[in-house]
Protein backbone atom coordinates (compact mmCIF):
# COMPACT_ATOMS: atom_id res chain seq x y z
CA UNK A 1 0.00 0.00 0.00
CA UNK A 2 1.50 3.24 -1.06
CA UNK A 3 1.17 6.37 0.84
CA UNK A 4 -1.79 8.27 0.62
CA UNK A 5 -1.47 10.83 -2.06
CA UNK A 6 -2.79 13.68 0.64
CA UNK A 7 -0.24 12.63 3.03
CA UNK A 8 3.08 11.59 0.67
CA UNK A 9 6.16 14.78 0.87
CA UNK A 10 9.22 14.95 -0.57
CA UNK A 11 12.39 15.67 1.61
CA UNK A 12 13.93 19.06 0.81
CA UNK A 13 17.16 19.81 3.08
CA UNK A 14 18.80 23.06 1.99
CA UNK A 15 21.59 23.89 3.00
CA UNK A 16 24.18 26.13 2.43
CA UNK A 17 26.73 24.10 0.67
CA UNK A 18 24.14 21.75 -0.74
CA UNK A 19 20.51 21.25 -1.34
CA UNK A 20 19.39 17.19 -0.91
CA UNK A 21 16.17 15.96 -2.24
CA UNK A 22 14.65 12.39 -1.45
CA UNK A 23 11.52 10.70 -2.29
CA UNK A 24 10.56 7.38 -0.11
CA UNK A 25 7.43 4.57 -0.99
CA UNK A 26 6.11 2.41 1.48
CA UNK A 27 5.25 -1.78 -0.07
CA UNK A 28 4.64 -4.66 1.68
CA UNK A 29 8.14 -5.38 1.68
CA UNK A 30 8.83 -2.15 3.70
CA UNK A 31 10.01 1.20 2.57
CA UNK A 32 11.86 1.95 -0.49
CA UNK A 33 13.96 4.75 -1.77
CA UNK A 34 12.33 5.79 -4.62
CA UNK A 35 14.13 9.00 -5.58
CA UNK A 36 17.76 11.03 -4.06
CA UNK A 37 19.57 13.44 -5.44
CA UNK A 38 22.04 16.02 -4.06
CA UNK A 39 22.78 19.53 -5.96
CA UNK A 40 25.70 22.09 -5.06
CA UNK A 41 24.86 25.83 -3.88
CA UNK A 42 27.22 28.46 -4.79
CA UNK A 43 28.80 29.86 -1.59
CA UNK A 44 27.16 32.74 -0.17
CA UNK A 45 24.35 32.25 -1.79
CA UNK A 46 23.06 30.88 2.07
CA UNK A 47 24.40 32.44 4.60
CA UNK A 48 24.09 31.70 8.28
CA UNK A 49 20.67 29.55 6.99
CA UNK A 50 19.26 32.70 5.40
CA UNK A 51 19.03 32.59 1.58
CA UNK A 52 20.90 35.47 0.04
CA UNK A 53 20.18 34.28 -3.57
CA UNK A 54 16.46 34.09 -3.89
CA UNK A 55 15.55 33.86 -7.54
CA UNK A 56 19.06 31.27 -7.61
CA UNK A 57 18.67 29.22 -4.73
CA UNK A 58 14.94 28.73 -6.46
CA UNK A 59 16.55 27.55 -10.22
CA UNK A 60 18.39 25.38 -8.30
CA UNK A 61 15.61 23.35 -6.37
CA UNK A 62 13.37 23.55 -9.20
CA UNK A 63 16.73 22.02 -11.45
CA UNK A 64 17.10 19.56 -9.04
CA UNK A 65 13.18 18.58 -9.37
CA UNK A 66 13.58 18.03 -12.74
CA UNK A 67 16.87 16.41 -13.09
CA UNK A 68 15.51 13.53 -10.84
CA UNK A 69 11.70 13.52 -12.35
CA UNK A 70 10.21 14.59 -9.35
CA UNK A 71 6.42 15.10 -9.83
CA UNK A 72 5.21 15.42 -6.20
CA UNK A 73 4.52 19.21 -5.27
CA UNK A 74 4.16 19.01 -1.31
CA UNK A 75 7.41 18.85 0.25
CA UNK A 76 9.01 19.00 4.00
CA UNK A 77 11.64 21.66 4.94
CA UNK A 78 13.49 22.29 7.88
CA UNK A 79 15.57 25.25 9.51
CA UNK A 80 18.23 25.67 12.14
CA UNK A 81 21.04 27.62 13.55
CA UNK A 82 20.20 30.89 15.39
CA UNK A 83 17.19 31.86 14.30
CA UNK A 84 15.89 28.51 16.12
CA UNK A 85 15.31 27.94 20.35
CA UNK A 86 14.40 24.68 21.44
CA UNK A 87 15.12 24.15 24.71
CA UNK A 88 13.47 21.57 27.54
CA UNK A 89 11.56 23.61 30.13
CA UNK A 90 10.03 22.46 33.49
CA UNK A 91 5.61 24.13 33.42
CA UNK A 92 3.13 23.34 35.87
CA UNK A 93 0.46 20.91 35.25
CA UNK A 94 -2.33 22.55 34.02
CA UNK A 95 -5.88 21.80 31.89
CA UNK A 96 -5.39 21.33 27.91
CA UNK A 97 -7.21 24.49 27.45
CA UNK A 98 -5.15 26.50 29.65
CA UNK A 99 -1.84 24.19 28.79
CA UNK A 100 -1.25 27.11 25.26
CA UNK A 101 -1.32 29.85 26.80
CA UNK A 102 0.44 28.98 30.00
CA UNK A 103 3.49 27.40 27.88
CA UNK A 104 3.47 30.97 25.30
CA UNK A 105 3.80 32.89 28.27
CA UNK A 106 6.19 31.11 30.15
CA UNK A 107 8.88 30.98 26.82
CA UNK A 108 9.52 34.75 27.14
CA UNK A 109 12.04 34.11 29.36
CA UNK A 110 13.64 31.42 27.63
CA UNK A 111 13.73 33.14 24.19
CA UNK A 112 16.46 35.66 22.88
CA UNK A 113 13.64 37.53 20.40
CA UNK A 114 10.71 39.73 21.09
CA UNK A 115 8.23 37.03 21.58
CA UNK A 116 5.71 38.66 18.76
CA UNK A 117 8.53 37.87 16.48
CA UNK A 118 9.03 33.54 16.61
CA UNK A 119 6.41 30.87 15.66
CA UNK A 120 6.04 28.72 18.82
CA UNK A 121 5.52 25.00 19.37
CA UNK A 122 6.21 22.95 21.59
CA UNK A 123 5.78 18.77 23.00
CA UNK A 124 5.33 17.10 26.17
CA UNK A 125 7.25 15.40 26.97
CA UNK A 126 6.07 13.71 30.32
CA UNK A 127 6.12 14.60 33.95
CA UNK A 128 8.99 15.94 35.74
CA UNK A 129 10.97 13.75 37.87
CA UNK A 130 11.52 15.89 40.51
CA UNK A 131 8.14 17.57 41.24
CA UNK A 132 4.79 15.60 40.38
CA UNK A 133 3.42 18.65 39.91
CA UNK A 134 5.52 19.57 37.09
CA UNK A 135 6.12 18.56 33.74
CA UNK A 136 8.79 18.75 30.91
CA UNK A 137 8.20 20.55 27.85
CA UNK A 138 10.43 20.45 24.62
CA UNK A 139 9.47 24.04 23.07
CA UNK A 140 10.37 25.32 19.80
CA UNK A 141 10.85 28.58 18.58
CA UNK A 142 11.54 29.91 15.22
CA UNK A 143 11.63 34.07 13.74
CA UNK A 144 9.14 34.25 11.94
CA UNK A 145 10.85 36.05 9.63
CA UNK A 146 12.87 33.12 8.03
CA UNK A 147 9.71 30.85 8.55
CA UNK A 148 8.19 33.62 6.07
CA UNK A 149 11.92 33.40 4.01
CA UNK A 150 11.85 29.65 3.53
CA UNK A 151 8.05 29.53 2.24
CA UNK A 152 8.41 32.68 -0.39
CA UNK A 153 11.73 30.12 -1.67
CA UNK A 154 9.48 27.63 -1.73
CA UNK A 155 6.56 29.04 -3.54
CA UNK A 156 8.96 30.14 -5.90
CA UNK A 157 10.83 27.39 -6.86
CA UNK A 158 6.73 25.78 -7.87
CA UNK A 159 6.44 24.05 -4.86
CA UNK A 160 4.18 23.38 -1.30
CA UNK A 161 5.41 23.93 1.82
CA UNK A 162 3.95 21.54 3.68
CA UNK A 163 5.95 20.87 7.18
CA UNK A 164 8.52 22.85 8.55
CA UNK A 165 10.48 21.19 10.52
CA UNK A 166 14.49 21.61 12.58
CA UNK A 167 17.08 20.47 11.24
CA UNK A 168 17.78 18.18 14.82
CA UNK A 169 14.91 16.90 14.84
CA UNK A 170 15.07 15.42 10.76
CA UNK A 171 17.68 13.72 11.65
CA UNK A 172 16.70 12.34 14.76
CA UNK A 173 13.87 11.03 12.66
CA UNK A 174 15.73 8.68 10.40
CA UNK A 175 18.19 7.81 12.95
CA UNK A 176 15.20 6.40 15.04
CA UNK A 177 14.36 4.67 11.61
CA UNK A 178 17.56 3.20 11.13
CA UNK A 179 17.44 -0.44 12.81
CA UNK A 180 20.79 -0.23 14.40
CA UNK A 181 19.91 2.85 17.00
CA UNK A 182 19.90 1.56 20.22
CA UNK A 183 16.83 2.85 22.13
CA UNK A 184 19.15 1.84 25.28
CA UNK A 185 21.93 3.76 24.63
CA UNK A 186 22.69 7.31 25.46
CA UNK A 187 23.46 8.54 21.85
CA UNK A 188 25.31 11.86 20.72
CA UNK A 189 24.30 12.65 17.07
CA UNK A 190 26.22 15.32 15.67
CA UNK A 191 25.71 17.08 12.10
CA UNK A 192 28.60 19.17 11.20
CA UNK A 193 27.34 21.28 8.26
CA UNK A 194 29.02 24.26 6.23
CA UNK A 195 28.03 27.24 8.50
CA UNK A 196 26.63 25.10 11.58
CA UNK A 197 26.72 21.84 14.03
CA UNK A 198 23.87 20.31 15.47
CA UNK A 199 24.30 18.46 18.66
CA UNK A 200 21.40 15.97 20.04
CA UNK A 201 22.04 14.10 23.07
CA UNK A 202 19.16 11.63 23.06
CA UNK A 203 17.85 8.10 24.58
CA UNK A 204 15.15 6.34 22.84
CA UNK A 205 12.82 8.96 21.47
CA UNK A 206 13.62 11.42 23.96
CA UNK A 207 16.29 14.57 23.76
CA UNK A 208 18.13 15.46 26.96
CA UNK A 209 20.10 18.22 25.23
CA UNK A 210 20.29 19.75 22.13
CA UNK A 211 22.87 22.62 21.13
CA UNK A 212 23.63 24.31 17.98
CA UNK A 213 26.41 26.72 17.09
CA UNK A 214 28.15 28.28 14.16
CA UNK A 215 31.00 25.90 13.82
CA UNK A 216 31.11 24.18 10.41
CA UNK A 217 33.23 23.16 6.91
CA UNK A 218 33.46 26.87 5.47
CA UNK A 219 35.77 27.69 8.22
CA UNK A 220 38.33 25.14 6.68
CA UNK A 221 37.50 26.82 2.99
CA UNK A 222 37.66 30.35 4.93
CA UNK A 223 41.13 29.05 5.93
CA UNK A 224 42.62 27.30 2.56
CA UNK A 225 41.07 30.17 1.07
CA UNK A 226 43.60 32.78 3.20
CA UNK A 227 46.44 30.70 3.42
CA UNK A 228 46.45 29.83 -0.27
CA UNK A 229 45.32 33.02 -1.55
CA UNK A 230 42.76 30.96 -3.49
CA UNK A 231 39.09 32.05 -4.33
CA UNK A 232 36.58 30.04 -1.66
CA UNK A 233 35.23 28.68 -4.96
CA UNK A 234 39.10 26.99 -5.56
CA UNK A 235 38.94 26.54 -1.59
CA UNK A 236 35.58 24.02 -1.75
CA UNK A 237 36.89 22.63 -5.07
CA UNK A 238 40.05 21.20 -3.54
CA UNK A 239 38.33 20.15 -0.02
CA UNK A 240 35.49 18.32 -1.70
CA UNK A 241 36.46 16.78 -4.94
CA UNK A 242 40.30 16.99 -4.22
CA UNK A 243 41.54 19.17 -6.60
CA UNK A 244 44.77 20.26 -6.92
CA UNK A 245 45.36 18.77 -3.54
CA UNK A 246 47.97 16.87 -3.85
CA UNK A 247 50.41 19.61 -3.92
CA UNK A 248 48.79 21.65 -0.80
CA UNK A 249 48.02 18.69 0.78
CA UNK A 250 49.88 19.52 3.88
CA UNK A 251 48.14 22.45 3.97
CA UNK A 252 44.49 21.10 3.76
CA UNK A 253 45.30 18.03 6.39
CA UNK A 254 47.08 21.26 8.79
CA UNK A 255 43.94 23.23 8.66
CA UNK A 256 41.38 20.31 8.73
CA UNK A 257 43.31 18.97 11.85
CA UNK A 258 43.32 22.28 13.66
CA UNK A 259 39.21 22.82 12.78
CA UNK A 260 39.03 19.56 13.32
CA UNK A 261 39.98 19.55 16.93
CA UNK A 262 37.95 23.08 17.39
CA UNK A 263 34.63 20.91 16.57
CA UNK A 264 35.72 18.67 18.96
CA UNK A 265 36.82 20.66 21.93
CA UNK A 266 33.01 22.42 21.31
CA UNK A 267 30.98 19.50 21.67
CA UNK A 268 33.31 17.84 24.43
CA UNK A 269 32.30 20.95 26.68
CA UNK A 270 28.56 19.73 25.60
CA UNK A 271 29.20 16.54 26.87
CA UNK A 272 31.03 17.40 30.26
CA UNK A 273 28.31 19.90 30.40
CA UNK A 274 25.63 17.66 30.30
CA UNK A 275 27.36 14.63 31.99
CA UNK A 276 28.11 16.68 35.14
CA UNK A 277 24.25 17.75 35.50
CA UNK A 278 22.46 14.53 34.21
CA UNK A 279 21.61 11.19 36.19
CA UNK A 280 21.91 9.36 32.79
CA UNK A 281 24.56 7.39 32.22
CA UNK A 282 27.68 9.22 30.11
CA UNK A 283 27.04 9.46 26.14
CA UNK A 284 28.23 5.93 25.03
CA UNK A 285 28.08 6.06 21.33
CA UNK A 286 28.48 9.12 19.19
CA UNK A 287 27.46 8.95 15.89
CA UNK A 288 28.40 11.67 12.64
CA UNK A 289 26.56 13.12 9.98
CA UNK A 290 26.84 16.07 7.88
CA UNK A 291 30.24 17.25 5.44
CA UNK A 292 32.08 17.52 9.07
CA UNK A 293 32.55 13.55 9.22
CA UNK A 294 34.91 13.41 6.19
CA UNK A 295 37.24 15.66 8.09
CA UNK A 296 40.25 13.90 8.44
CA UNK A 297 40.91 13.12 12.20
CA UNK A 298 37.71 14.47 13.54
CA UNK A 299 36.68 11.18 14.54
CA UNK A 300 39.79 9.94 15.82
CA UNK A 301 39.99 12.85 17.87
CA UNK A 302 36.47 12.75 19.77
CA UNK A 303 37.16 8.94 20.21
CA UNK A 304 40.70 9.71 22.08
CA UNK A 305 38.93 12.70 23.82
CA UNK A 306 35.41 11.43 25.37
CA UNK A 307 36.68 7.39 24.66
CA UNK A 308 33.24 6.74 23.23
CA UNK A 309 32.35 4.36 20.21
CA UNK A 310 32.07 7.22 17.54
CA UNK A 311 30.44 6.17 13.74
CA UNK A 312 29.14 7.73 10.56
CA UNK A 313 25.82 7.24 10.12
CA UNK A 314 24.34 5.36 7.27
CA UNK A 315 20.77 7.12 6.68
CA UNK A 316 19.86 4.54 3.98
CA UNK A 317 19.80 1.52 6.61
CA UNK A 318 17.02 0.17 6.75
CA UNK A 319 15.61 1.21 3.44
CA UNK A 320 14.94 -0.72 0.14
CA UNK A 321 17.61 -0.04 -2.38
CA UNK A 322 17.51 -0.70 -6.32
CA UNK A 323 21.46 -1.26 -7.11
CA UNK A 324 21.04 -0.39 -10.51
CA UNK A 325 19.41 3.39 -9.68
CA UNK A 326 21.44 3.80 -6.83
CA UNK A 327 24.67 1.53 -6.69
CA UNK A 328 26.78 1.26 -3.67
CA UNK A 329 29.50 3.76 -4.76
CA UNK A 330 26.78 6.67 -4.92
CA UNK A 331 25.34 5.67 -1.65
CA UNK A 332 28.48 5.77 0.16
CA UNK A 333 29.85 8.70 -1.25
CA UNK A 334 26.02 10.55 -0.06
CA UNK A 335 25.66 8.94 3.44
CA UNK A 336 27.17 11.77 5.38
CA UNK A 337 24.98 14.29 3.33
CA UNK A 338 21.75 11.98 3.24
CA UNK A 339 20.45 12.10 6.60
CA UNK A 340 18.22 15.50 7.38
CA UNK A 341 16.43 14.73 3.53
CA UNK A 342 15.20 11.70 4.39
CA UNK A 343 14.17 12.46 8.07
CA UNK A 344 12.04 14.66 6.28
CA UNK A 345 10.60 12.44 3.24
CA UNK A 346 9.53 10.21 6.35
CA UNK A 347 7.16 13.18 7.70
CA UNK A 348 3.37 13.17 7.14
CA UNK A 349 1.20 15.85 5.35
CA UNK A 350 -0.62 15.72 9.59
CA UNK A 351 2.96 15.14 11.30
CA UNK A 352 2.90 16.97 14.93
Amino acid sequence: MLFRKRDHLVGLDIGSSSIKVAELQTSKKGTVLKKFGVAQVPFGAIVEGRVVDMEGVADIIRTLFKSQKIMEKNVAISTGGHSVVIKTINTSKVPDKELHGTIHSEAEQYIPYDIDDVNIDYQILGDNEFSPDQMNVLLVAVKKDLVAEYIDLITLAGLTPQIIDVDTFALQNIYEFMPSSDSEEVTLLVDVGASKTSLNILKGNISLMMRDNVSGTNQILEQLSSKLDISIEEAENMFRDGENVQKNLEVLSEISQSVANTWCSEICEVVYTFQSSSDENKVEKIVLSGGGGFVEGFSDSLKSELDVDVVVINPFEGLILDGTLFPVSFISGVGLQAPIALGLALRRVDDK
